[in-house]
């Protein structure tokens, strides 16, 4: 079915009990919610959704988007109060814009910023566990930090993908990358002291951060040393991806620049 009119809508979510983006059977999915929103708020209107792209199950978005496509003008304002008052207290949708009918959003250029929450040492109080992942040994965390900076730059992500198809680009660049104290997302039962990953890029492949978090934290327990870090990222590297992948729920979306 053609449509005639396209939204860009922001939204934000927190994705602990849901199977990721991607529809799914017999699987509770965020794109699943957010149609079932949509259908309430529109009622009989013919409406189509995609997404800027997949989340992994329990990974939450502090920005996110989806395209609408409709075959009619919708008043923003009252449409955004609308959407807000229907979805449940786990999603929110901050903005939205019309744009052409021809633009494709998984298509647009973009750049990601992935966040990795984190904490060791003594096991975290049980509310944290949607937000950030508890090591329940002490890790070098310096030593973490100079490994998240070999990641940075151009380098070759054979060992941090599963199951690549045939056409998968591994040659990838990471714009930014750097373990810091955590200071942006904060409660009263996180740990005193916690950390956070970040990652910015334009496109990363499946399980590519978690994979990259789970090798630091293997650094961090010294189990793997950064001349690991360094073979793994060159093109002679084996190719075979690695084991250990950090746990989803630490992950979080954190921003998408979107070229619109």
């Amino acid at each position: 079915m053609k449509y005639s009119v396209s939204y860009i809508i922001n939204l934000q979510f927190f994705g602990f009990r849901f199977s990721g983006w991607q529809r799914q059977t017999n699987a509770k999915t965020l794109h699943d919610m957010v149609d079932k929103t949509l259908s309430f708020v529109l009622g009989k209107k013919h409406y189509k959704t995609i997404g800027i792209g997949r989340t992994d199950a329990k990974v939450s978005a502090n920005s996110y988007y989806i395209q609408l496509f409709l075959n009619e003008t919708v008043r923003q304002e009252l449409f955004l109060v609308s959407m807000n008052s229907n979805f449940p207290p786990d999603f929110r949708a901050i903005s939205m814009r019309q744009v052409d009918v021809n633009f494709n959003v998984i298509n647009a250029a973009k750049l990601k910023e992935y966040h990795y929450y984190f904490s060791f040492g003594e096991k975290n109080h049980p509310f944290s566990a949607g937000f950030m992942t508890s090591i329940d040994v002490d890790l070098d965390i310096n030593l973490m930090i100079e490994g998240a900076k070999l990641f940075q730059g151009e380098h070759y992500f054979h060992k941090y993908c599963t199951k690549p198809s045939a056409n998968t680009i591994f040659k990838r660049k990471i714009d930014f990358c750097e373990i810091v104290e955590n200071d942006v997302l904060t409660a009263s039962f996180f740990p005193k002291k916690s950390y956070v990953f970040k990652v910015k890029g334009k496109g990363f492949l499946r399980y590519q951060i978690r994979l990259m978090m789970a090798t630091l934290f293997e650094l961090g327990k010294e189990k793997l040393t950064l001349d690991f870090i360094n073979a793994s990222l060159k093109e002679d590297n084996d190719r075979k991806y690695l084991r250990n992948i950090a746990p989803a729920s630490g992950l979080q979306l954190y921003n998408i620049e979107l070229e619109l």
